[in-house]
């Protein structure tokens, strides 16, 4: 059995062997944003009906566990990345057409930190602490 895959393979003389790959650990991800106070609500609104197309395309970009927290006009995000390529990944969410009108939606209901990375909208968080 591979151990990554569940897919059996078969061995010289009919053996089953084990492919000792082990399964991709998920790398965590924590971002922040500020929202607009004003906008907040309508935020809250859009994010209790994410569009079946957006959703998708998180799915298919290895995205899973993914949480969004607010709290005094602040939102934290949360996700795990399980695939191999996350740049690329990421590429493939931005060229999503319906994950591009996503964004333009919500764009203006944000309010990026002053200080971030180059071609950053949500800023990146250090992981200080984790427990599994």
């Amino acid at each position: 059995m591979c151990i990554s895959t569940g897919l059996t393979q078969r061995g010289r003389k009919g053996r089953t062997v084990m492919n000792a790959t082990p399964a991709v650990k998920p790398v965590r991800y924590g971002m922040t944003i500020r929202v607009r106070p004003d906008r907040f609500d309508e935020y809250r609104r859009h994010h209790a009906a994410v569009w079946p197309d957006v959703l998708a395309t998180i799915t298919r970009c290895n995205i899973r566990n993914y949480s969004i927290f607010h709290r005094d006009s602040v939102l934290y995000s949360y996700f795990e990345y399980v695939g191999d390529d996350f740049a690329g990944d990421m590429r493939t969410m931005a060229d999503d057409p319906a994950t591009q009108r996503w964004w333009a939606l919500m764009e203006p209901m944000q309010d990026p930190w002053p200080v971030r990375e180059p071609g950053e909208w949500w800023t990146r968080m250090e992981e200080v602490f984790h427990l599994d």
